[in-house]
């Protein structure tokens, strides 16, 4: 049986806790366990207020060893994590699951096991934690994060640089549509590669879940695209975003995907490869970029880009980038400058948001292997 604690509140004097770890300016409070509990216990979530509920176990998908899909396992009883400083914990309406999930989960990318994977959400602050907040936030905002665990019920993150308040207007879907994916490529079209009016540019995966949005954003700037995707009605989705050239990798005349490229560029190739495939196109990506152009890596959804030979380079002075999004959004300002944007462009209705499909937590798995089979157009979100 999951237990919870209910906080409940009373007028009263200020009390400062005396236990030095809790050492802050609060309302007295007199906590009420439902079940079991303790002060200590109810204490550890501050600046919460009456009404709010929060259970010290959750729902949530964990994996303790690396793998496919399987090692996903669903717990119905895991710790509710406590906020520390800086920190909020929010209840997910929502989690994102992103191609960057699997590779925690394959092992691709290194991290501590056992781990609950999701590097998003989107709910309701219903607890702070102690030290500065100057964001503002209340318990009861409506927000979306970046940070990890987001494959539960709750999830916490560091208030600076990591959450932002959902405009009026967006719904939870929209906003976790656009922000890890959008963050991301907005960040590419504006600094890795900061895309002019006119340039060709070249797009794979243009119908997945950040070639979806980033098609959008380089036809509001003015680029030409060519949009790679795997299937005629893929290669009808990336059409219909207003891709300049569409092509379906799948059908036989798309297999000499490369060969298009160069003939639709007159022979001279684009100004910059956005590949967030990796291992299946990357050789063909360098030899796609024209003089003095760009290529971007921010993906390996075929597998990780094996060791670069720079003499490929040589011949058209290319530059080339593997990103990171932090990076790009390493302090608040640059955090509130593409948040800012994405839900302007969305309110704006710019930038079109598109949902898969929104999977039960406890489906975590099935999600996984839609995405890595391709299956998908668009975003896949869990609800907990």
């Amino acid at each position: 049986m999951t237990s919870i604690l209910h906080l409940s509140y009373r007028a009263g004097p200020i009390l400062r806790l005396q236990n030095p770890l809790l050492s802050r300016i609060c309302p007295r409070a007199t906590p009420t366990p439902s079940t079991t509990g303790s002060f200590l216990q109810a204490s550890r979530y501050l600046r919460t207020m009456a009404g709010i509920t929060i259970p010290t176990t959750q729902a949530a998908i964990q994996i303790s060893r690396t793998g496919g899909p399987e090692v996903l396992e669903y717990h119905t009883s895991l710790p509710v994590p406590t906020p520390g400083t800086g920190e909020v914990l929010i209840k997910n309406n929502l989690s994102g699951v992103n191609y960057i999930d699997t590779y925690f989960r394959t092992g691709l990318y290194q991290s501590p096991k056992p781990e609950i994977l999701g590097r998003e959400g989107a709910g309701i602050i219903v607890a702070l934690g102690s030290g500065p907040n100057p964001q503002g936030f209340k318990v009861g905002d409506r927000v979306a994060w970046l940070n990890t665990g987001g494959y539960a019920e709750y999830s916490v993150a560091q208030a600076e640089k990591r959450v932002v308040r959902i405009p009026e207007g967006i719904s939870d879907e929209q906003a976790l549509s656009v922000l890890l994916s959008g963050i991301t490529t907005l960040s590419l079209v504006k600094e890795a590669y900061p895309v002019q009016k006119g340039d060709w540019i070249l797009v794979h995966a243009a119908a997945g879940g950040a070639g979806f949005l980033m098609t959008q954003m380089l036809k509001d700037i003015g680029a030409k695209v060519i949009g790679t995707a795997g299937g005629p009605e893929k290669a009808e989705l990336v059409k219909s975003l207003g891709a300049d050239v569409v092509i379906d990798y799948k059908s036989p005349e798309g297999a000499n995907w490369l060969g298009k490229v160069m003939e639709v560029t007159g022979g001279e190739g684009v100004a910059a490869v956005y590949d967030s495939v990796g291992k299946d196109t990357w050789e063909d990506s360098i030899k796609a970029v024209k003089r003095k152009g760009t290529m971007v890596f921010f993906g390996n959804a075929s597998g990780p880009v094996p060791p670069l030979n720079i003499q490929l380079l040589s011949a058209k002075n290319i530059k080339v980038l593997r990103t990171s999004l932090f990076g790009y959004i390493a302090t608040q300002e640059e955090f509130d400058y593409y948040t800012n944007e994405l839900f302007n462009m969305v309110k704006s209705g710019k930038l079109k948001t598109r949902l898969h499909k929104i999977y039960p937590l406890e489906q975590a798995a099935q999600a996984h292997i839609d995405l890595e089979g391709r299956k998908t157009t668009g975003k896949l979100l869990l609800r907990p």
